[in-house]
């Protein structure tokens, strides 16, 4: 028989053991902690919307079990450029001069197409001064996924009008801006971009499962994020606030990503709505809309948006998303062994092929 002591020292161990699984991390199928997909502390501006899309990056990368040192952070610089310090602190991070971004990606894809690429660019970034970059990249079908931090302004220099800015916007130190805005998703689509979407920086569900779509997409992924800035552009008449994109956010779609390593979930035809169990044992409902969007077909991609901005509506979801265009990898013949992973033997002519073509000439 035990003696009290014991019993009691029995009773301490289990209610040890028992506080310990409470509190024990869960992990991902890399074993690791969601704490491990964090980068440095932030700062930026109590309350900037670039914090949460940060937070929204870590937690999906967690989710799919992202080797972060097989993943790239680009960027160029302002405010959103910053951020790639502030998650997947594992990852090699770029800061390019200010629009290039995807001038270096394309040299990274190219030498390792093994390599995640996450570009995080802004406004005045893409649509400004890097705006023929973006063009070139949605045309070429980088394989990135190129996410816009869009707030409307310069937030690193005291908030000038970007060339989001809506016209007629006003800002106490800018004065009116008379410029007509460009739309990030228009711009990629006419550039023949493969996967656009917009979202609000405030909507964390929407935000994460077009980031999941976005990571699992073949080609470039370019993810509109209106992302307020707190200090310059967040009052409510602007249409780049946390007010009015909580206010008038109309979703596209309810937005759900199941990952390819499991069997498609099917179901039969239903009216109105039907709940759905998921690989996990959760439940979702699946909901039918009135007018339902195809986002296969990039004429109501174009139709969609240009009918939201003559009604004042901030549609939100995935415009447009196309699997039969090859991106820039396949377009190049590229090896099945990246660039950078080969002898120098294998990717410059001999001595004897070099002097042959210099003879030509």
């Amino acid at each position: 028989m035990s003696t009290p002591a014991q019993e009691m020292v029995a009773k301490r161990a289990s209610a040890t053991a028992a506080a310990a699984r409470t509190v024990a991390p869960k992990v991902n199928l890399l074993g690791l902690d969601k704490n491990d997909y964090k980068g440095r502390p932030s700062t930026l501006c109590k309350g900037c919307g670039h914090d949460s899309v940060s937070q929204r990056i870590m937690n999906v990368a967690w989710e799919l079990g992202l080797d972060q040192s097989q993943v790239i952070k680009m960027s160029g610089i302002g405010c959103s450029s910053k951020t790639p310090a502030y998650y997947l602190g594992w990852s090699h991070g770029f800061n390019s001069v200010h629009g290039r971004m995807p001038s270096v990606a394309t040299g990274a894809i190219t030498a390792n197409h093994n390599l995640t690429c996450i570009g995080v660019s802004g406004d005045g970034d893409t649509a400004s001064i890097g705006i023929g970059q973006f063009k070139h990249a949605m045309r070429r079908n980088l394989p990135m996924v190129y996410i816009v931090e869009n707030n409307g302004v310069y937030g690193l220099t005291k908030g000038q009008f970007s060339a989001t800015a809506d016209a007629g916007q006003q800002l106490k130190y800018q004065g009116v801006n008379d410029l007509p805005p460009l739309d990030i998703c228009l711009e990629a689509l006419a550039a023949n971009a493969t996967f656009v979407a917009r979202s609000f920086a405030g909507d964390f569900k929407q935000v994460e499962a077009l980031l999941k779509a976005a990571l699992s997409h073949r080609g470039i992924a370019v993810l509109d994020i209106i992302s307020p800035c707190v200090t310059f552009n967040n009052h409510d008449s602007s249409t780049k606030s946390y007010g009015y994109g909580k206010e008038h956010q109309i979703p596209l779609h309810e937005l759900s990503y199941v990952p390819a390593i499991h069997d498609e979930i099917e179901i039969e035809e239903y009216e109105g709505e039907v709940e759905v169990e998921l690989h996990d044992g959760a439940k979702i409902v699946l909901r039918k809309l009135d007018e339902a969007h195809d986002p296969t077909s990039r004429g109501a991609a174009f139709d969609v948006i240009e009918r939201a901005h003559q009604e004042g509506k901030f549609l939100t979801g995935l415009f447009y998303v196309s699997e039969q265009q090859p991106d820039m990898v396949e377009m190049l013949n590229l090896t099945i062994t990246p660039l950078a992973h080969l002898s120098e033997s294998k990717v410059r002519p001999s001595r004897e092929a070099l002097a042959k073509l210099m003879a030509a000439f």
